[in-house]
């Protein structure tokens, strides 16, 4: 049983599935934990104010205590995981699926508020291991988890926030925004896949450490605005081989984070790098990330080039025939939306709208915001229209270049 409680109500032998604030406003690494007197006194010094507590794994300890969840209401029970275990031993999936349950109450405008705070959180963390690494030190891959947790727990609650939201990079943070938005999209996509717990996991690690490499090249290199010359493409090529060492050299011992650090530029049809590697010769993870990583990358502003809208990224990406593991890639575009938060579309009236949410039963009829009327090249009053619940009156046409119609900032007309 999931419940959420004040720090006042927690007691010792209580287990703390997940703190409830900034990562780095608190002293733990982990934030799951069985509680005892020392670790609630950090706590409550610390500024936290609520955790998520699982009394079937506390130690005596009442189930009618810290009844409260973070709307005064009662929590959620663990309800599918007895449902999919009836002996009581709930496997990884149910567990997760039981957090996500816990919490269903919060709307998506509120996550991607706290979206903003993780990215803006997360950029300095992966910076700070960059930092690290160019001043010889190696990667504290421990100290990364408080990140993941955040990581993890924003995409339980929903799939695309976190992921439309890191998109939104500029140049000069891509380099430690593009980690973030890749962690989101694996734990994303294993969520849609629902993948154990621990594969789920690993995959959101592996995106967030996949490109600690980058940290050995030189910055005129990595962050330079043209074309990389031959010999400077050679020397970018060489940074799944840094990863993989700098993570083994870290401590980082599961085979699927170490596999996607080192072949995440591999391709099913074996013309990736650095081995050249085919598909059946590509663990799932691995195949995973190739999708994830490129996916990040073309719908990004980078140093050298602007990014594409998010659904022209998919449609492109769907015409590269020996790229990507092809079911993978109807799964990411599943989860993520045929049209993701964010899109700007043409709808049968003329009008044009970005997407501002996804609608559970179908991808052809998302949430959308119309602003501007293509047929007289003028703003309009704005709309909010579920396309799901138009009656048809109302359905996409086509995806429009924001570009093309001179339009910046679109994002200023779905994020909170």
């Amino acid at each position: 049983m999931l419940q959420t409680i004040d720090v006042g109500a927690l007691r010792p032998g209580m287990y703390v599935q997940k703190l409830l604030g900034p990562w780095m406003q608190h002293p733990f690494w982990r934030t799951a934990f069985l509680a005892d007197a020392e670790k609630i006194a950090t706590l409550q010094d610390s500024g936290v104010e609520q955790v998520v507590v699982d009394l079937s794994r506390s130690q005596d300890v009442d189930a009618d205590e810290g009844e409260a969840d973070v709307d005064g209401g009662e929590a959620a029970p663990d309800a599918l995981a007895e449902a999919d275990d009836p002996a009581g031993a709930p496997d990884p999936l149910s567990r997760r699926r039981a957090v996500i349950a816990a919490d269903a109450g919060v709307s998506l405008a509120s996550e991607l508020a706290r979206a903003r705070r993780i990215c803006e959180e997360g950029r300095e963390a992966v910076e700070a291991m960059f930092r690290e690494v160019r001043l010889g030190n190696g990667v504290d891959a421990s100290g990364a988890m408080p990140l993941l947790d955040e990581i993890t727990g924003s995409v339980n609650r929903h799939p695309t926030a976190l992921v439309s939201v890191a998109r939104l990079k500029d140049a000069d943070s891509y380099t430690f925004l593009h980690s973030v938005a890749v962690s989101a999209l694996m734990a994303m996509l294993a969520r849609q896949l629902e993948l154990p717990e621990d594969q789920v996991r690993d995959a959101a690690l592996g995106g967030l450490l996949h490109d600690m490499g980058k940290a050995m090249l030189p910055l005129e290199v990595l962050n330079k605005p043209g074309k990389l010359t031959e010999a400077e493409f050679a020397i970018v090529r060489a940074h799944p081989v840094h990863g993989e060492r700098l993570l083994r050299e870290g401590g980082v011992t599961q085979p699927a984070v170490l596999h996607i650090a080192r072949h995440h530029h591999e391709k099913v049809d074996g013309m990736g790098y650095p081995q050249q590697l085919r598909g059946d010769e590509l663990p799932l993870l691995t195949r995973m990330s190739a999708i994830c990583d490129v996916y990040d990358a073309i719908s990004s502003n980078r140093p050298y080039k602007a990014g594409w809208d998010p659904a022209e990224s998919l449609r492109r990406m769907a015409s590269w025939k020996g790229h990507f593991d092809d079911d993978l890639l109807k799964a990411f575009v599943r989860s993520l939306g045929i049209y993701p938060i964010g899109a700007l579309v043409r709808l049968s009236s003329d009008k044009l709208a970005v997407v501002v949410e996804q609608n559970p039963g179908t991808l052809l009829a998302p949430r959308v915001r119309a602003f501007y009327s293509a047929r007289t090249r003028s703003h309009i009053l704005i709309a909010d229209i579920d396309l799901a619940a138009s009656g048809g009156k109302e359905r996409i046409v086509g995806v429009e270049s924001p570009a093309q119609w001179g339009f910046r900032d679109l994002e200023k007309l779905w994020l909170p």
